[in-house]
């Protein structure tokens, strides 16, 4: 496909990009190098394909949530800075 520089000079404009002279070329090459990608993209053959949601099987990764009790509560409670009635006591952070 075919992109003209006057085309460049309005999508840049659209853009409020400030392209230099000697810039437009550059962007020409990479926006009809772009543009014929998309057609080889558009034209691909797709007969006989079926639908697709996803390129994986999405599944559940996480463990499910079970309460499990914690045997000796003072052991955990040795690595708090600080613990009030049996449990950690933090800092308040929203006033």
């Amino acid at each position: 496909m075919q992109v003209s520089k006057e085309e460049i000079k309005h999508i840049a404009k659209l853009a409020n990009l400030n392209l230099k002279e000697e810039e437009i070329d550059t962007y020409l090459l990479h926006l009809t190098d772009i543009l014929n990608f998309a057609n080889i993209v558009n034209n691909a053959p797709i007969d006989g394909l079926g639908e697709t949601i996803g390129a994986n099987n999405n599944y559940n990764v996480f463990r499910k949530d079970e309460i499990i009790e914690f045997g000796n509560r003072d052991i955990l409670l040795q690595n708090a800075p600080e613990q009030e009635e049996g449990m950690f006591r933090i800092p308040k952070v929203i006033n």
